[in-house]
């Protein structure tokens, strides 16, 4: 059996320009990054921004284990699938971090027949979108010690700056430095630390920002310092937002690439769901939805994650609305979430499938809960059995969900035709989509109703550290902002070790942090990280590249 990476290397890919060109963009409206990827330009927008969009389709998953989901795996399929049916379809996925290519997961452009290519360039430097996040943030920082260097105008004290510094890979031993040290030349010693780029806010920013210009102004409203008598001191008391901006120009326009069945994919931008709102650009997903009759995008990790912010905070400040949901779900980590150990998921086990099957319901029921279609996915895997994918599907139907099974990375798109088919019908079906919270609710109003509706709490509690954040957020007139929850994405709960589904658990929330650029409040519950640290045996360790220039061990 081939290798993800061995089925991507030998695909045979087209040039861009075909992509394109099937997509309705003409050649002089791309930027090219060698015969198989390109950058959409600005003046695509003005040809196609008063053209009618097509159907929003979003994939999500349920809780995710080690056993895997196959989200983006499925996102892919579903497309190649909707492209065998006759329909013109385009993705959008986000671009993997550095951090888990070499750390955990090892890839993140799907698997088996269903990946975007060329997958080697998407899963490393790309068109160098991410570095570009960076070299933005680091630069605020810069001016920001440089100012506190030269005279500190503004009053800055060095002991709440809230700006840390970014890289894109994980380093534990960067989470907690002090930075100035040696000396009067050397800077102001004060304590800081490095975050993971894609939970800088510079990187939601990037993928919320419609234009240049909102680029700019969100910039300009990052909250970076506090005075000596608690004023916010902001990227724009820096004039930072231009320099900035002119670092990510490039960035902000969507990158162009395809499927291994020639689907055209937008890959652009990459916020962690767990930290931010991690989802793909508004800047990718209008384009696609003009571009396509049926346009397919993915949010990170579970629905009580990457779903949730997507549907209310990504929609509402795009004014997007989605047509259908598709829900990806596997019998392997259902049993997980049942109790069964990693190492025995391939024999069946009905008892522990049933004990896990109440994950799935709380996704369903959370979904629908927005007034949008729900689409099952159940990704088959080899050792699922008959009476597994029966009682998964009895689950869904009790429920009112539609269920489809999928088999897109054996098959890719021909795997997918009923899943397709039904996503279509599902799509012509009338919903009331809605938002969860009203963003004129009080922060601590918004914070429950997630905490409560999707997560299934039973009530919320503020330490202190939170209590005090809020009121000073309250000072400064910005509750109206929309809240990005920073929780594990191993639990719907707070608690990582909470499998299935969690009841009766009181959700703390430990901190809130100010997103202002990025228009949101940041509440940190459990023992989140902003900067993940390596495991026992990275998948660095078995990432190689040959004599000829061949990489191996991405997947």
């Amino acid at each position: 059996m081939l290798s993800d990476i061995e089925i991507a290397q030998s695909a045979k890919m087209q040039p861009v320009v075909e992509i394109a060109e099937g997509l309705g963009i003409k050649e002089e409206e791309l930027e090219f990054y060698g015969r198989y990827k390109a950058k959409v330009s600005y003046d695509l927008w003005e040809r196609l921004k008063d053209t009618p969009d097509g159907k929003l389709i979003l994939v999500t998953a349920i809780t995710p284990t080690p056993a895997g989901e196959g989200k983006t795996t499925t996102t892919v399929g579903l497309s190649q699938g909707l492209a065998k049916i006759g329909k013109k379809v385009s993705i959008a996925l986000r671009e993997p971090s550095l951090g888990p290519s070499f750390g955990v997961k090892g890839g993140a452009a799907g698997g088996g027949y269903s990946q975007v290519v060329p997958m080697e360039d998407i899963n490393l430097h790309f068109t160098g979108d991410i570095h570009a996040v960076s070299t933005a943030h680091n630069l605020l920082a810069a001016l920001l010690d440089n100012h506190l260097q030269q005279g500190n105008d503004l009053g800055i004290d060095p002991r709440q700056v809230v700006l840390r510094r970014v890289m894109d890979m994980n380093e534990r031993a960067l989470r907690n430095v002090i930075v100035g040290l040696g000396g009067k030349p050397h800077g102001i010693p004060r304590e800081s630390g490095f975050d993971i780029t894609v939970a800088s806010e510079v990187m939601a920013i990037l993928c919320l920002a419609g234009s240049i210009a909102d680029l700019k102004e969100r910039l300009a409203r990052m909250v970076i310092a506090y005075t000596y008598s608690g004023e916010a001191v902001t990227a724009g008391d820096l004039k930072a937002e231009g320099s900035m901006a002119v670092l990510l120009k490039d960035a902000l326009k969507p990158n162009l690439v395809q499927t291994l069945e020639g689907v055209p994919a937008f890959v652009h931008g990459g916020p962690f769901a767990n930290i931010a709102h991690g989802c793909n650009s508004v800047q990718a997903t209008k384009y696609g939805l003009k571009l396509s009759d049926y346009f397919v995008t993915e949010a990170g990790f579970g629905a009580d994650l990457g779903a949730e912010k997507f549907l209310d905070i990504k929609c509402r400040m795009a004014g997007l609305h989605p047509s259908a949901v598709v829900l990806v779900a596997t019998v392997r980590a259902l049993k997980m979430h049942g109790g069964m150990p990693k190492n025995d998921l391939g024999r069946e086990d009905l008892k522990a499938l049933e004990a896990g099957i109440p994950n799935l319901e709380k996704h369903i029921e959370n979904l629908s809960s927005f007034g949008v279609p729900v689409v099952v996915a159940i990704n088959r895997f080899p050792t699922d059995s008959e009476a597994e994918l029966k009682l998964v599907e009895e689950h869904c139907i009790r429920l009112g969900a539609t269920v489809s099974l999928s088999e897109v990375w054996a098959k890719g798109g021909d795997g997918a035709i009923d899943l397709a088919e039904k996503v279509v019908r599902s799509c012509e079906k009338e919903n009331s989509f809605h938002y969860q919270y009203d963003a004129k609710a009080t922060p601590k109003e918004k914070i429950e109703a997630i905490a409560k509706k999707i997560y299934g709490a039973a009530a919320v509690t503020y330490t202190d550290k939170a209590e005090k954040d809020l009121a000073a957020i309250h000072e400064q007139g910005m509750d109206d902002l929309l809240i990005c929850m920073a929780k594990t994405q191993s639990s719907i709960s707070d608690d990582p070790g909470k499998l299935g589904r969690p009841e009766g658990f009181t959700l703390t929330v430990r901190e809130v942090r100010l997103s202002a650029g990025a228009g949101f409040l940041v509440p940190i519950t459990g023992s989140v990280m902003t900067m993940p640290g390596l495991p026992k045996k990275p998948a660095a360790l078995k990432i190689d590249i040959d004599n000829e220039g061949n990489i191996s061990g991405l997947f």
